[in-house]
């Protein structure tokens, strides 16, 4: 009998996580759209952000098809690292929140290590001086 409350009781924390995660689905993409939709509004906005020292620094050279440097990715993955250690340290009582969210910082790992290039710090900024040269060469 007590095997039976065990199950029910995974199935029950396992049913809460589902739902709380499924209200956020449909929701996050809009999201998304409205911040992609609302930076490319406003000319201003898009090239203030553009600007930015967080872009240039972490997203310009990816954004151009380039890669990423090791710095950059090491940034990222730390701060993504971060966010997701709070969340996993919450999710003390739902083990299967917490194996979900293990397996979502793997892949992420996985991703960023093999599935983004690594440039050298020289080749960022080469590369993207000659791509602001072409582009004001255009306009």
């Amino acid at each position: 009998m007590k095997l039976f409350y065990v199950i029910l009781g995974c199935i029950g924390l396992g049913l809460g996580a589902v739902g709380a995660a499924v209200p956020l689905l449909p929701a996050f993409p809009f999201l998304m759209l409205a911040a992609f939709c609302f930076a490319r509004s406003s000319r201003r906005l898009n090239d203030w952000f553009l600007s930015t020292r967080l872009y240039k620094n972490n997203l310009e050279s990816f954004v151009r098809g380039r890669g990423m440097t090791r710095a950059a990715k090491l940034r990222i993955m730390g701060i993504v690292t971060l966010t997701m250690a709070f969340g996993f340290a919450m999710m003390g009582r739902v083990p299967a929140g917490r194996a979900v969210l293990a397996v979502v910082w793997v892949c992420h790992i996985l991703y960023f290590i093999f599935g983004i290039r690594t440039i050298a710090p020289e080749e960022t900024a080469v590369s993207l001086d000659a791509a602001r040269t072409k582009e004001d060469e255009a306009a």
